[in-house]
Formats: structure tokens, C-alpha cells, sequence
């Protein structure tokens, strides 16, 4: 019988939609703990295996013909045994652009009204007014607009900043993002910017990307948000930046290692913002991510194109451009 293992934290019912959808198929539950073991014998895919997968294996065997990934990022299947494999590949891109937006949105916002400076203070019982950082006028500089660059774009328009952004593929400008140039303009967008934000996926155009070279070209006192991968940034040239006063404050949702270390030095710097990787959390995130691939799974059986199919060379699906 064909079927399909599951990894992201499904509820019964939802386990239950599936198979609804899914009549034909064998619906296998297996969680973090039995994904390594259940994907062998899987004809689908659908989740985000955190755990080392045998990738090699899964290929050789010829049986998996689809993954659907629950998350964005599409780092942890998109190994180069599957691009060179015939295993199709869809990702929850843009699904949970709103979420990411919104941390995005308290990383920047927080950095600028010092939240981490009050809230050391409020420990401590101080109610003693300190100087905050005005956001408005300031430049604001994109990297990566897909679906979460171009919602915290969209976003950020009402405030009147001026918008700046990068991406492989730089189409389809709306009217309040001033440029929109490829990707490897980065040197020319950087000197630019007050703020930089970060929605580049990771792949190996991408790792390290924001390394001494970028940190050069960049702004004195320049704000960096990380929404995207830690990978994306050298982590410890960062740290350095930080410390000089070059980059003025950072707000990272991600890190190149998670969890963070504890012997960390961001983890002591006033001047540094972090979450554990919570951008693209929802309550709606988990029955969102079924209602979608229930539909995708019914595209799949009819032979209908799939919603956000990967282009797996890229990493990422590729826009439609218009």
C-alpha cells in the first residue's frame, strides 16, 4: 500500500483529514523520533525532519516521489542526492509570510524603542527614561523579496521609509520599494541602508553571505534583522561588528547554531535582540500547513500542478513573473 509519513506535530484529527484526502495512501504519524526509519518505506513526505535523515538511502531506494516541506526554508531535504533525484519538492513558501512580518516587525521596532535596555531596567525596578532611536525617515534594505520580503515590504509602506531591495529574480517592483535590483547588486544597495533586513534563503549562494565583505560596504551604526537563515550571517564577524559600534544593533531570530550556545557573547549584548526561531509561529500554523497539503495531495493524485513546486537548483519556487 502506498503512504505517506508525516513529521510536524498533527494532531489525531488532523492525521485523520489527511487520510480523508488520502484513501488510498497509509498515513504514518512518524513524528522527530521515527522519521529517520519511516521515510524509507514512504511514497510522500510531509513535514520538517530535524533529526539527520539518510537521504542517500531515501534516493536510492526510488520509492519517495514528493516531499512536501512544512517550512519555508527548504535547507533540511534539499540535500544533492534529492536535486538530483526525480523527488518532486513543494515548500510552504508565503504561507506564514504574516507571521514572519510580525517578528520582524518586533525584532526592528524593539531595537529601535530599546525594549532590551528597558526591560534590564524593569528587572531591576528602574523607571528611568533613556534615549530611544527614531525609525521613521530611516532606509530600509530587503535582501531576498520572496513572499516574506515582499509582505514586510507591504507592511512597512504606511510608514513612509524609503525601500530598498535585492532578489535572483527582480520583478514585479511595487510602486513603494524605490529599487529592486538583482541579487548580486548587494554592494550597491548596503552603503545605502540604515536597516538591513534579512529573507534570503540558504543554499551555498547565500551562506555567509553577510561576512566582511557586506559588513565593509554597510553604514555606520547600520541595524541588522535576521529572519531568514543564521547561517546566512558570519556569526562571529557579527559579533565583532557589533562590538565596534559598526553594526548598532541586531535582532536575530535565527543563528547559525540552535539553540544558541550558552557561552554566546550575543546573549550579553544590550544591543542585540533574540527569539528562538518563532517567525514563522502560528496558531494556525500546524491546520494551515494540513489544509494546504491536503490540497496539494489532491492536485498530486489528479495530476494537477502542485502549489508551490520548488525548483530545486534555485532552493526555492520560482516566481511567476508578470
Amino acid at each position: 500500500m502506498n503512504r505517506i509519513a508525516l513529521c510536524f506535530p498533527v494532531t489525531d484529527a488532523q492525521v485523520e483529514q489527511i487520510r480523508r484526502v488520502a484513501s488510498q495512501y497509509e498515513v504514518v504519524n512518524a513524528g522527530q523520533e521515527g522519521i529517520a526509519k519511516a521515510i524509507l518505506d514512504a511514497d510522500i513526505f510531509c513535514g520538517h525532519a530535524k533529526v539527520p535523515v539518510p537521504w542517500s538511502e531515501v534516493v536510492q531506494q526510488g520509492r519517495l516521489k514528493w516531499i512536501q516541506s512544512s517550512a519555508a526554508g527548504m535547507d533540511h531535504c534539499l540535500k544533492p542526492e534529492v536535486i538530483a533525484s526525480d523527488i518532486r519538492v513543494t515548500s510552504a513558501s508565503g504561507l506564514f509570510a504574516n507571521q514572519v512580518a510580525e517578528q520582524t516587525f518586533a525584532l526592528l521596532f524593539g531595537l529601535f524603542r530599546k525594549i532590551p535596555t528597558f526591560l534590564r531596567a524593569s528587572e531591576k525596578k528602574e523607571f528611568i527614561r533613556r534615549p530611544t532611536e527614531d525609525f521613521h525617515g530611516k532606509t530600509v534594505g530587503i535582501i531576498g523579496f520572496g513572499g516574506n520580503g515582499r509582505r514586510i515590504a507591504e507592511l512597512l509602506a504606511p510608514f513612509g521609509n524609503r525601500i530598498l531591495a535585492t532578489d535572483v529574480f527582480p520583478f514585479n517592483k511595487p510602486d513603494y520599494v524605490e529599487e529592486l535590483l538583482p541579487a548580486d547588486h548587494l554592494a550597491n544597495v548596503l552603503p545605502k541602508c540604515d536597516v538591513v533586513i534579512l529573507c534570503v534563503p540558504l543554499n551555498d549562494s547565500t551562506f555567509h553571505l553577510i561576512g566582511e565583505e557586506a559588513f565593509a560596504a554597510m553604514k555606520d551604526s547600520v541595524v541588522l534583522i535576521n529572519v531568514a537563515r543564521g547561517q546566512v550571517v558570519d556569526e562571529e564577524g557579527l559579533i565583532r561588528q557589533l562590538e565596534s559600534g559598526k553594526v548598532a544593533a541586531t535582532g536575530l531570530d535565527v543563528t547559525h547554531e540552535e539553540p544558541l550556545p550558552e557561552d554566546s557573547p550575543l546573549w550579553e549584548m544590550e544591543n542585540v535582540l533574540i527569539t528562538p526561531h518563532v517567525g514563522a509561529q502560528s496558531a494556525r500554523r500546524v491546520p494551515d500547513t494540513v489544509d494546504f497539503f491536503c490540497e496539494n495531495l489532491r492536485r498530486f493524485e489528479n495530476d494537477e500542478p502542485l502549489m508551490n513546486e520548488v525548483d530545486k537548483e534555485l532552493g526555492f519556487p520560482r516566481p511567476k513573473l508578470h
